[in-house]
């Protein structure tokens, strides 16, 4: 199959193929007469199995160990589930930091008249909890 059949077939875009290939992260693509690129069916599910790994949001670097251990019948499981664990940890330690802005930002929001005076207290809390907020205002500085 040409490129565009493999993207289709895999449901990576022609163009990151041709990334995952400079890279390293595939094989060179077997080449016809004209220099067209061909790829085979397992190629194409090298390719389906790179497109879950991003999915499931696994860095190019991870997706190259998780490739190599995926290919290498000898492997330990245990190396896998590490990546795994790892990657899920990370995600974990992120949506903990998103909660906490969340936090953040509804009580500010939650503090906040929204009406028409100018006393804001977000505004406030994002120039560093100024008092008054007039000494960070830009009309303040302007002047």
């Amino acid at each position: 199959m040409n490129i565009g059949e493999a993207a289709r077939a895999s449901g990576v875009s022609a163009k990151m193929i041709r990334y995952y290939e400079e890279t390293g992260l595939i094989r060179p693509a077997a080449r016809t007469a004209a220099g067209y690129r061909t790829y085979g069916e397992r190629d194409a599910h090298e390719l389906r199995f790179i497109r879950r790994a991003r999915d499931l949001g696994f860095p190019v670097a991870e997706i190259a160990e998780l490739l190599a251990l995926w290919r290498d019948r000898s492997r330990k499981s245990a190396d896998v589930k590490r990546l795994a664990a790892e990657r899920a940890a990370e995600f974990r330690r992120k949506i903990a930091a998103l909660e906490a802005m969340a936090k953040t930002l509804e009580h500010l929001a939650a503090c906040c008249a929204g009406d028409d005076r100018p006393d804001c207290p977000i505004l406030e809390e994002l120039t560093g909890g100024n008092a008054g907020g007039a000494a960070a205002s830009p009309d303040a500085r302007a002047q």
